[in-house]
């Protein structure tokens, strides 16, 4: 008999079932699948985003038809046994740490390579291996990808003669506008499955005590391969060109902006990132879209998604208790509950919004405002990990526990980056209009309109000289203290808000 493929939730695309070099699943191997109730008794998630993995897993199963046997189970374990009994399996390598722990736990259970990725695991160990001690650089790493995989590549020499075209994707919002003047992002249908989801997360929530967060209103993101490619491919023909000048600008009324939204398809298994860079070159070689709008796009599938992927397993387990700068504050009901009317700030007020009523918000609001926020208000490092991986509807360990830990909280002291990655009111200022008709006032760090970021961002700085004044990005910054005649005001008044909504 052909031994059965074990699929997880975010192994749905056609590439987790081919066939490759023998060490795969076999043409028309049947297939198990396991929904594990469990898995949202252990945390609570967005409501949105439970909705769309189980949209997605259902999906998967039904085009599946009579090759997939498909389990509604307490646990993983529990439902393996009652798919299989005692007949070995095969599956590919998973996603986190746990799940990997489960999968060597379980007799008869053959492991394949992970799957899903550009970059395999024995290659990024030999990259990482051959610097000689240097230290890991996602800059160097996006070069060796774009180089060993020829992407935008032109006779050796990286397309448009430079690697990094962040100097024209920096762009503050057009001056004036509410919006983006580009056609609106691929939406999707919900049907029977997703009214099928929806009762059962309601009957969970009124019987079996399972509690979420956040609304779930109709699905905003694919839940199957054939969704996911039109998304693609609306992005790339119509949204791409002018994703690369504001790919960093925020609009209160146009949180998406020119984003593809094609994270949450990557990372449940429905998109390969091969494909998704590839569509992008082409169209700037068919000149179609500018250079620096590609070149921001691979650079976020092939440099940055690759290589969060890569240090979660180089960094291993340990790294999830990184705490450098030993901030333990809990975050604070406003927050965790994504109480986006309790917070006064309109940026902060505006980003948990758009969280609460989504599942999702572009890296800059993630980064600069929602990640800024709590590494200036000291939270717990672990707490906020955990709050980004369950209020995202692409949050997966793999995803949260570097870009959190590492580069949002710094939590790992500078392995990952060369500096916190946290501003006072003027970024945001320029980079959006999220400032406008706020109670706060950017320039302003005392007094009843002080900005809470403008205040906790010089109050951050002096609770870490001693660490931060060693650190060359961060130097000028530090030193800038000296010059602050009303330092002695800022901090007592961040004394006071902390802990409060801002």
């Amino acid at each position: 008999m052909t031994t059965a493929h074990w699929l997880f939730g975010d192994q749905l695309g056609p590439h987790f079932l081919a066939p490759a070099g023998g060490d795969g699943p076999g043409d028309g191997a049947p297939v198990v699948m396991v929904e594990a109730r469990s898995v949202f008794r252990r945390r609570r998630f967005h409501r949105a985003k439970a909705h769309l993995v189980l949209s997605a897993m259902r999906h998967r199963a039904a085009e599946l038809g009579e090759r997939v046997t498909y389990v509604r189970a307490e646990t993983y374990r529990e439902g393996l046994r009652r798919a299989v009994g005692d007949a070995p399996v095969t599956v590919c390598h998973p996603t986190s740490h746990a799940a990997l722990r489960l999968v060597r736990s379980l007799p008869r259970v053959r492991l394949l390579p992970a799957r899903g990725f550009l970059v395999a695991h024995e290659d990024f160990v030999r990259w990482a291996g051959g610097r000689g001690g240097r230290r890991l650089l996602q800059d160097d790493f996006y070069r060796w990808v774009r180089r060993e995989h020829d992407l935008l590549m032109e006779g050796g020499e990286p397309a448009g003669g430079r690697y990094n075209h962040d100097h024209d994707n920096r762009e503050p919002p057009p001056r004036g506008a509410g919006t983006l003047d580009v056609p609106g992002p691929y939406r999707p249908r919900e049907d029977d499955i997703d009214a099928g989801v929806r009762d059962d997360l309601d009957r969970w929530e009124r019987e079996d005590g399972v509690r979420f967060v956040g609304r779930d209103g109709p699905r905003r993101f694919p839940a199957t391969r054939r969704e996911a490619l039109s998304a693609l491919r609306r992005f790339v023909e119509l949204r791409l060109a002018s994703f690369g000048p504001f790919e960093d600008a925020m609009l209160a009324g146009d949180p998406v902006m020119s984003h593809s939204l094609l994270s949450s398809s990557l990372n449940l298994g429905l998109l390969h990132p091969a494909e998704c860079v590839e569509r992008a070159e082409w169209a700037w070689r068919a000149g179609a879209v500018p250079v620096n709008s590609a070149e921001g796009f691979v650079r976020q599938v092939a440099g940055w998604r690759e290589y969060v992927w890569q240090l979660y397993w180089h960094f291993g387990e340990d790294y999830r208790h990184g705490n450098a700068l030993g901030h333990t504050r809990d975050l604070p009901e406003y927050f965790a509950e994504l109480d986006a009317d309790a917070v006064t700030a309109r940026c902060l007020a505006t980003v948990l919004a758009q969280v609460r009523d989504t599942g999702w918000t572009h890296h800059i609001p993630r980064l600069m405002v929602l990640g800024s926020h709590a590494l200036q208000r000291g939270w717990d490092p672990a707490a906020v990990t955990d709050w980004f991986h369950r209020c995202f509807v692409d949050g997966y360990d793999w995803v949260m526990l570097p870009n959190v830990v590492g580069m949002s909280q710094y939590a790992d002291g500078g392995r990952m980056t060369t500096k916190p990655y946290t501003s006072g009111g003027a970024y945001i200022h320029r980079m959006s209009d999220l400032c406008d008709g706020c109670a706060y006032r950017p320039a302003e760090r005392t007094g009843p309109h002080a900005c809470p970021y403008t205040s906790g961002y010089w109050a951050f700085l002096h609770r870490h000289r001693r660490m931060l004044s060693g650190n060359a990005r961060m130097r000028r910054a530090v030193q800038g203290l000296d010059r602050l005649r009303d330092l002695e005001e800022v901090l007592r008044e961040e004394r006071r808000r902390t802990g409060t909504t801002p």
